[in-house]
């Protein structure tokens, strides 16, 4: 019986030349910063195992199917799986294979996933985080490489996001077009990118008005024991206020429990706002909840299409704001 022979992979050529397998990925594939010393010896490793690199880049250019790298940081968030969805039906229509792997928001973890794609020969890499604060950049790993949902800190990298900044506009703008003119916020995390956004884009769109905020912005956690607890202050304080932005779903369903227990009816009382369109809360919230979505699996769709513009030598560069969208129901304005 024959012996069979094994795929000689790129951790096999890396091995041999004794280099890490992101500089095997670069010299192989002519990115700068490796030495001419370097790249020569991993060439002379590649040809000598009888590697060939270009395989996969020149089956993309024949038409036929591909493989990319993706790797997220939360399998089960909200947020991330929409970005997926997007990103493999953009791939998928392009004849492109996707390999997931799930680094749990551990940066050790997401290096070696990195690592062990690239060894699997993947023309590129999309990364998609579990929130929007900006993270720092891997570098330059030898293939392309886009960021979604959470933008790289390196503006020669490719990031596709969400515009929290217009997501607080739209918010106001909306109270503002049912008539509301006494509009308070309730902020979250002030640690998160999307906190500070959010109120820099509620505070502009106020201000075009001549506004000012009903009462102090506070800031808490992302849930609805700080919706309810933010509520009762505004109330307890006497603050005169005809409506709510909520810098989240769940606040803002702790936001509509305050207001009901004291006797208010929503939205004839006081509209509200939340942010995300989280199914699970927008639709069981009595009564349902407008919210701003993040267009998540859009964010997906332009990140795919961005990276397989840079396979095909397009690279892109720097943050792609997607536009949020409002989701109108019947917590600002009565739907029979």
């Amino acid at each position: 019986m024959g012996k069979t022979t094994r795929t000689v992979r790129l951790s096999d050529v890396a091995q041999m030349a004794q280099v890490s397998l992101s500089t095997a990925s670069k010299a192989l594939h002519d990115q700068p910063r490796v030495s001419p010393a370097t790249r020569k010896k991993v060439r002379a490793a590649a040809e000598r195992l009888h590697y060939s690199p270009n395989k996969m880049a020149q089956s993309l250019a024949s038409g036929k199917s591909g493989i990319i790298g993706l790797v997220t940081s939360d399998l089960t968030g909200r947020f991330s799986t929409p970005i997926l969805i997007g990103a493999e039906n953009e791939l998928r229509a392009g004849s492109v294979s996707v390999l997931l792997a799930n680094a749990r928001g551990d940066e050790a973890l997401e290096r070696s996933h990195v690592e062990k794609l690239l060894s699997l020969n993947v023309d590129g890499l999309l990364i998609v985080q579990r929130e929007t604060n900006p993270r720092s950049s891997l570098g330059n790993v030898g293939v392309p490489l886009v960021y979604a949902y959470g933008p790289s800190t390196n503006p020669n990298d490719a990031s596709v996001t969400c515009d929290n900044v217009d997501a607080g506009r739209i918010a106001v703008n909306s109270l503002i077009s049912c008539g509301r003119n006494k509009i308070a916020i309730i902020g979250g995390d002030e640690t998160f990118t999307a906190a500070t956004d959010r109120t820099k884009g509620s505070l502009e769109a106020l201000a075009e008005f001549g506004l000012e905020p009903a009462g102090p912005i506070r800031y808490g956690r992302w849930n609805e024991n700080w919706g309810r607890a933010a509520t009762r202050l505004l109330l307890d304080q006497g603050v005169d206020f005809d409506a709510v932005v909520c810098q989240s779903d769940q606040l803002a369903r702790g936001c509509i429990d305050a207001l009901k227990q004291q006797g208010l009816l929503i939205p004839d009382d006081v509209a509200v706002v939340g942010h995300d369109n989280w199914d699970v809360l927008v639709n069981a919230s009595r009564p349902s909840l407008t919210s701003i979505d993040n267009n998540t699996e859009l964010i997906g769709r332009i990140a795919a299409r961005q990276l397989m513009d840079a396979i095909k030598g397009q690279p892109h560069h720097g943050i792609e704001y997607v536009p949020c969208r409002l989701i109108q129901r019947e917590s600002t304005v009565p739907m029979d």
